[in-house]
């Protein structure tokens, strides 16, 4: 037999296991790991960021590409050509005679080039001014005309008109030259038409997406509605109906159909279970009669309650087969259900504590959630003398429970008592009739309710029983 392969798997195994935690490890991984805590949990929020997030994206990169490419390079060639007419118009001064108010340079100046020049005294330049924020055109500007003139010079493109004021220090004659200038002529100056454009049309289509969205959202969360209420025994909404998309349609659809199929089997099991029990019942009362009929003795006596007995367990059977599926749903104060065990516990000199908010309520079945916490409460009664009741409510559930002093149910067991016609030794889950059903019941009603119950050990040492139900 050749082992080899699997003495080579080994280290293998072992190398991508290292590897794997080695990743869990990593910082990108508790990135990723913090970022999807982050991220929202909802169907349609997820939905949402699925289409505005790489839209988001998309116009980033257009909006840095454009900055970057266009706007940029525009306005460089723009600032190129000021700069250059502005050159052209030193040398003409300083390299041909001019008129004493220079006149004429200053006509060509504003007929053909566009730009207000003024030769004035050279003066100091006034105080420098700030630096925007957004400082393309400052930054440009002041780069083309250090390299094209490399002459002193100061600008202003701050403030809320449309013209540039540059002034340039003249050698011959020893002047300053001040040129206004419209702003469009340095740099592109409706760039953001196009950004308004894209922004403006994101939002249209997000607009769009998002009522799109809701209409298919809608009957997903309509059927997962109508699954949570059928899932905690209540009836599911009136205005559900089969609608959306076809896998939406095809959902909806296999949902009404397993619980017409649901529905039918109860209902057929209980059609059946009431048949039987009017049969037995029937025979049961020809036996009482004929008991009856042999009067009173010893004989008789044993009759009887063998006859009560059955009458019991009878009862107990078509009740955990029936459950309380066909009781509305209502609200229901669940101190006065468990405050109806103190008279009982104070006949059967049981100390019983209840700490029940008074307004406590659910939307339960009554004569159910009596059932559920009698059969509990009664099991506790049986099998100890000290009860304590803790009911608490929490954002979207209810938790009950339920601590007795008895001799408990061991940890390997505690499972197995739930299930029907299960008895253990020390008999913690018959009911009063002995049908071992009492644990089961509690059970069926309270997942008929979209709740649960689980066994613990108990503080007091014997057995505590927790209920949780959806408000």
């Amino acid at each position: 037999m050749n082992t080899k392969p699997a003495a080579e798997a080994a280290p293998s195994e072992n190398w991508a296991s290292r590897m794997w935690q080695a990743w869990r490890q990593s910082s990108l991984a508790r990135s990723m790991r913090w970022f999807g805590r982050k991220m929202p949990t909802g169907l349609y929020a997820r939905s949402l960021l699925i289409i505005i997030l790489p839209m988001v994206i998309l116009q980033s990169v257009v909006a840095y590409v454009f900055m970057e490419r266009h706007w940029q390079t525009v306005t460089q060639r723009l600032s190129k050509a000021v700069t250059a007419d502005i050159a052209a118009i030193i040398d003409i001064i300083e390299t041909y005679p001019q008129d004493a108010d220079y006149d004429q340079i200053i006509r060509i100046s504003g007929e053909r080039l566009g730009l207000n020049i003024t030769i004035l005294p050279p003066d100091p330049f006034p105080p420098a001014t700030g630096k925007p924020f957004f400082s393309i055109l400052d930054d440009i500007l002041r780069q083309e005309i250090t390299r094209q003139i490399g002459r002193p010079f100061w600008i202003d493109t701050l403030g809320n008109s449309d013209l540039l004021e540059i002034r340039i220090r003249l050698e011959n004659p020893d002047k300053v030259l001040r040129v206004y200038a419209k702003r469009n002529q340095a740099y592109a100056s409706n760039s953001h038409i196009f950004l308004i454009w894209m922004v403006g049309t994101s939002f249209v289509l997000i607009f769009i997406a998002i009522l799109f969205l809701r209409n298919q959202i809608r009957p997903i969360l309509q059927l997962a509605e109508a699954v949570d209420q059928y899932g905690k025994g209540r009836d599911i909404p009136h205005d559900f109906r089969i609608r959306g998309a076809r896998e939406v349609r095809m959902a909806g659809l296999a949902f009404l159909q397993m619980r017409a199929r649901i529905d039918k089997q109860i209902q057929q099991r209980t059609d059946m279970l009431t048949g039987v029990s009017h049969d037995l019942r029937t025979i049961l009362t020809r036996f009482k009669l004929q008991v009856a009929l042999l009067g009173n003795s010893a004989d008789t006596e044993d009759m009887q309650r063998d006859i009560d007995e059955m009458q019991r367990m009878l009862q107990g059977y078509l009740d955990f087969a029936k459950g309380e599926a066909g009781e509305d749903i209502s609200d229901v104060n669940l101190y006065r259900i468990l405050h109806r065990h103190e008279v009982e516990a104070q006949h059967n000199n049981i100390e019983y504590t209840l700490d029940c908010p008074k307004r406590l309520e659910i939307r339960a079945r009554p004569n159910g959630m009596a059932r559920l916490f009698g059969n509990l409460v009664s099991n506790a009664m049986r099998h100890g003398n000290v009860i304590r009741v803790k009911a608490s409510a929490g954002p979207d559930r209810i938790t009950v429970t339920i601590d007795d002093n008895g001799p408990g149910i061991p940890e390997d067991q505690r499972q197995e008592v739930f299930k029907p016609f299960t008895r253990l030794d020390e008999a913690r889950n018959q009911d009063e009739g002995g049908t071992g059903l009492g644990l089961s019941i509690a059970l069926d009603i309270a997942r008929l309710h979209g709740g649960d119950i689980n066994l613990y050990e108990s503080p007091k040492g014997g057995l505590r029983a927790i209920v949780t139900l959806p408000r």
